[in-house]
């Protein structure tokens, strides 16, 4: 009789140690228990999500790639191979490792898939500064990103950064890669053939990362629990040899099917590769390379150390496929075979250890969980502009406006300076020049726009094509929405692909949530997804991969819903790209779209007044294919010369940072806006209203470019010039370039000093 203790210590429920009972027929093994558990586990079974993301749409404008491990698009005769996934909590316990293996990780499920990784990228949430922790976590994270990916040379180009009070407890790391290869080169995931070997690849097995993510992953933090072995340790050095030798034996055609043995390990490799080819496997333990003395076989099977694969060859191929990886100073053994009987058979020392239907164990149960909207939702909507406080310095709203223009009150002048100086230096808002300067973002030669702009831009060799990158998610609208927050995730992904002069092709996804047996988080979770889902209809994007991570909560509460965003484009010649800064004196800015009585879960809200309130910004999905489309044929027909969205701290943000964010050549810009008493100061300035881009073209083309804004229904505003040394907005904002790049060039220096 299994003890009740033994299997909750494996996450496993009553309910379901009882299922297993009954598909078994008998008690199960120790092995067989914690092969369950790490299947069963949320991570990797999906019981309580899988239900909803089938929602997600799975064809586009692009040929959609939905695969076992990674998924992709069609482009031509390349496939285009992407995926985001988590590694939140071994990144909170050790940050360094937690981040580094979460980037070996995702690369190798490109890899696996026949794709040479190109770039990656990672979106980042943690708590305040202020905290201690907090900056050890960042400096951690940024540190294992910066040593995985600079070792194995693949390039970091994109990403982003948010601080809020929610992750305290609980960061996020979540990471991304884009991979390409010949679309006929494509490998699948799954064995075939009665027969054919099975060999394991790479490294060896010790006992770092037993239940790593599968387990820690599937439930939440408590207080003062320690999980500091529960973590993988990773090796960017053999991973670069585990790139070369696995592209290497696909080119031979001797491989049926690769998977990555990450989370589960050696569990989820051979049970989902048996169950993808509706077959069976049988592998022996003692054959299994192993780095650590007296391993029991659970933990073999557990274990999720780093860098190995399982691959089914062609039967007689065996001795050309060990070569490869041995001239490559890598493990390359037969460790099984495929057999018919659809169960996965493990053997140890000349015993049967576990004996277990494929189907069983690769297909974990279906819950059904309950739901609820969170009672404090209505009051924290709540949000009375009027009442709210300007910071007028004691001038009164109306002098503010086109009388102060005039230069009638002379004290009206730069009300709003130490406003937009605090928001620009705001660890969210402020430059993430530090972090994306220990990334080396430029090997491998195809970074064709740098880190810092609204997306990351790379050349496809052999062809003038290229493809535009970003990830993206304001979770304080989810929090106050999570219908309406996840589309404005997916809009403004595709909007800064857009900005790029890309066209949205396919979307991954990391969803990011708290506990899901809670109903108010799984409410969150739920209405995330369907946000998610009819945004990309509208977009004509695919969900091609992603990945689900609950349980992310700690004693100080769940973190906010974050159902983050990772977007890829096509940009049909890469010499028409387009970048956010501005570029030559006296083009004309114009604003694409229009400003709203929007301040709630603003920037500008949450730094100015302390609050985390009001309606997320209204999204009319029509009108945002709109602003794109036209944003897009501006670039392509050399009318745009910069692009750049309006997003956290609105326009006065974005001209700022349109006016500062090269380091070749600041620029200014003179700013005055129409009918400016129609909305407060502070709503034109920092109102989050979605669907607007921030042109600028020669003064020449302004009328055509006007005119193409008509022809798509498009509001467009000329706003004002480009030039001078000094950004100035009606005379609510007058500040010289210098204190503008410092405060946002310094504000996350500053605040981890």
């Amino acid at each position: 009789m299994v003890e009740r203790e033994v299997y909750c210590a494996l996450g496993l429920t009553d309910a379901e140690y009882q299922k297993i009972e009954q598909i078994m027929g008998r008690e199960p093994s120790s092995t067989e228990l914690a092969m369950f558990s790490v299947e069963w586990s949320e991570h990797c079974g999906y019981p309580r999500s899988r239900k909803y993301l089938s929602l997600f749409p799975q064809t586009g404008k692009y040929q959609a790639l939905v695969g076992e491990d990674s998924g992709g698009f069609i482009l031509d005769d390349l496939a285009i191979v992407f995926k985001m996934e988590s590694h939140n909590h071994p990144s909170q316990v050790e940050p360094k490792q937690g981040a580094a293996t979460g980037v070996g990780g995702i690369i190798r499920d490109i890899f696996t898939a026949g794709a040479r990784p190109i770039a990656s990228l990672d979106s980042l949430r943690f708590g305040p500064l202020s905290e201690p922790y907090n900056k050890y976590l960042l400096k951690g994270v940024v540190d294992g990103i910066q040593f995985y990916g600079n070792c194995l040379g693949v390039p970091t180009v994109g990403g982003e950064i948010y601080f809020d009070e929610s992750y305290s407890g609980n960061c996020l790391v979540n990471a991304m890669s884009i991979g390409v290869c010949k679309k006929k080169d494509l490998a699948r995931a799954r064995a075939s053939g009665t027969g054919n070997p099975i060999m394991y690849v790479g490294s060896s097995t010790g006992r770092d990362g037993i239940g790593g993510c599968s387990v820690l992953a599937s439930a939440e933090f408590g207080e003062g629990e320690e999980k500091r072995p529960t973590v993988q340790i990773g090796d960017p050095f053999t991973e670069k040899c585990l790139i070369e030798a696995t592209l290497e034996t696909l080119a031979t055609g001797a491989v049926v099917g690769i998977k990555d043995m990450g989370a589960a390990g050696l569990t989820c490799s051979s049970a989902e590769m048996a169950h993808a080819g509706e077959v069976g496997m049988e592998i022996d333990l003692d054959k299994v390379p192993l780095r650590e003395e007296g391993m029991e076989p659970y933990e073999i099977m557990m274990s999720e150390s780093q860098e190995r694969m399982l691959v089914c060859v062609t039967k007689g191929r065996e001795k050309e496929i060990e070569d490869i990886f041995t001239k490559w100073d890598l493990h390359g053994v037969v460790i099984g075979y495929v057999t018919d009987d659809k169960k996965v058979t493990v053997k140890h020392q000349g015993k049967v250890v576990a004996t277990i239907p494929t189907e069983a164990l690769a297909k974990a149960p279906l819950y059904e969980m309950k739901m609820e909207e969170p009672v404090k939702l209505k009051e924290m909507k709540k949000l009375d502009l009027n009442s709210l406080p300007e910071p007028l310095l004691g001038h009164d709203a109306e002098r503010v406006g086109s009388s102060a223009r005039k230069g009638t009150d002379r004290f009206t002048v730069g009300i709003y300076n130490d406003v937009l100086l605090k928001l620009l230096s705001a660890p969210t808002i402020a430059s993430k020049e530090w972090v994306y300067e220990q990334y080396d973002h430029m090997v491998q030669t195809n970074t064709c726009v740098l880190p810092g702009s609204d997306a990351a831009v790379l050349r496809l060799k052999g062809t003038k094509k290229g493809l535009a990158a970003t990830s993206d998610c304001n979770s304080r609208y989810c929090l106050l929405d999570p219908y309406r927050g996840a589309q404005i995730a997916v809009a403004e992904a595709a909007r800064n692909i857009s900005c790029s002069g890309a066209e949205p092709a396919a979307v991954t996804d990391c969803l990011n949530f708290g506990n899901p047996e809670k109903p108010d988080r799984y409410w969150y979770f739920v209405n995330c997804v369907k946000g998610i889902a009819d945004a990309c209809k509208i977009f004509e994007v695919p969900v091609i991969s992603g990945n689900v991570s609950f349980y992310n909560e700690s004693p100080k509460g769940a973190i906010n819903p974050t159902p983050t965003i990772g977007m890829v484009g096509v940009l049909n010649n890469i010499e028409q790209r387009c970048t956010s800064e501005f570029k030559n004196e006296g083009d004309v800015i114009l604003l694409l779209g229009e400003t709203k009585a929007e301040l709630g879960g603003s920037e500008y809200l949450r730094v100015i007044h302390g609050k985390i309130a009001g309606e997320a910004p209204a999204l009319d999905l029509a009108g945002e294919k709109a602003v794109q489309a036209l944003v897009r044929e501006a670039i392509s027909r050399g009318l745009a010369n910069s692009a750049h969205d309006c997003a956290e701290g609105g326009l006065a943000v974005a001209l700022a940072e349109a006016c500062i964010s090269s380091k070749d050549k600041v620029i200014g810009a003179e700013i005055e806006l129409k009918e400016v008493s129609a909305l407060r100061p502070d709503v034109h300035l920092f109102s989050e209203s979605q669907s607007r881009i921030i042109v600028t073209c020669d003064i020449k083309k302004a009328d055509k470019l006007i005119a193409l804004a008509e022809k798509h229904k498009v509001p467009c505003d000329t706003i004002g010039r480009v030039g001078g040394d000094k950004l100035s907005i009606e005379n609510w904002v007058d500040l010289p370039l210098a204190r503008l790049a410092s405060a946002w060039r310094n504000g996350l220096k500053e605040a981890l000093a």
